[in-house]
């Protein structure tokens, strides 16, 4: 049986799949009665259990973070927002039985023509030092397998295996031609595009089927995690790759490119490569929040040509047009 398409639920639907216990939230009534909200997902994406109320409560046994379970159910709507409601007991099915990767959201493309593309752009790269900066990170093939599994985020844009792969193809595609039509310095430009996120490898794993923090991320978090996977490695070249001040400014590519410090940025951009870095990273990360809000279903339950509500990943409501441009 194929995935069912969580972004395409249809109200009334009867669902009968595989799907994983994304989180499992034990609530309480007012009046003191126990119930159950499951987020379950697949690798299209989640959706939420109808509440499993008290006197069903042992159909939701087992049914514990990062295990698949059978659902029999129905496509509901509650506030706008569709759910499945459960009609019968869970099946949690048996380890052995699955591979959870399956169940994990993953971007469409193919990693190999994604990688292909960094590749090119770093050997036209005319700099050797900025060129042996990146090659640090993008030769290194344990770096690559862990940067091609790393999410773009735990939840927002380019939440899936492979997202931070294609979110940073997208901000080098944007910021090179910036640079271009800018007249600045392009190596430059690309190589703080490429590494603006490599702090996200030690930020983000796959825990139990789902994107979380790990101790690092939440301690340090990736933007800092970035400056300091850079430094290390400059460190360790022998001969050193790069000058001191070099370093600086490399640092400051990573360290800025969230734009303000109330976004997580220490700095705020003070050259023009660190400025059009910071913008081309905002381009890839709001117009994939805008896309994906714009293609999902949930959001338009009402049937009309603006959303429900305002999606929390845009924050304002989103318009889906009804028309084609031939």
């Amino acid at each position: 049986m194929p995935a069912l398409d969580l972004t395409q639920l249809a109200v009334g639907q009867r669902v009968q799949h595989e799907l994983m216990v994304v989180e499992r939230v034990e609530r309480k009534q007012a009046t003191g009665e126990p119930f159950v909200v499951l987020t379950l997902g697949n690798a299209t994406g989640r959706v939420e259990s109808a509440p499993v109320w008290a006197d069903k409560l042992a159909w939701a046994e087992g049914a514990e973070r990062g295990r698949v379970v059978q659902v029999i159910g129905d496509v509901s709507a509650f506030r706008g927002k569709r759910q499945i409601q459960i009609t019968s007991p869970l099946r949690v099915i048996p380890d052995q039985d699955v591979r959870l990767d399956d169940f994990v959201a993953r971007i469409a493309e193919d990693p190999e023509r994604l990688w292909d593309w960094i590749d090119r752009t770093r050997l036209e790269m005319t700099s050797t030092t900025l060129r042996g900066v990146v090659d640090l990170f993008f030769r290194d093939d344990v770096f690559r397998e862990r940067f091609e599994r790393t999410p773009g985020s735990v939840v927002g844009h380019h939440a899936q295996i492979g997202g931070l792969l294609k979110h940073v193809v997208e901000v080098t595609i944007i910021a090179k031609s910036a640079a271009r039509a800018l007249q600045a310095n392009v190596d430059l430009t690309v190589t703080g595009a490429l590494l603006h996120d490599i702090g996200k490898v030690e930020s983000y794993v796959v825990d139990r089927g789902a994107f979380a923090y790990t101790t690092r991320g939440n301690l340090v978090g990736h933007v800092a995690l970035g400056c300091l996977m850079l430094t290390e490695r400059v460190g360790a070249s022998s001969p050193p790759i790069c000058t001191p001040e070099q370093l600086t400014e490399l640092q400051h590519l990573i360290l800025s490119h969230h734009g303000a410090m109330e976004f997580g940025s220490p700095v705020q951009p003070m050259t023009a490569e660190a400025e059009i870095v910071h913008w081309a990273d905002e381009a890839s990360a709001k117009g994939n929040d805008m896309l994906e809000t714009i293609a999902d279903d949930t959001e338009f339950a009402g049937g009309g040509a603006f959303s429900d509500r305002r999606p929390w990943r845009v924050g304002r409501r989103v318009w889906r047009r009804s028309h084609d441009w031939p």
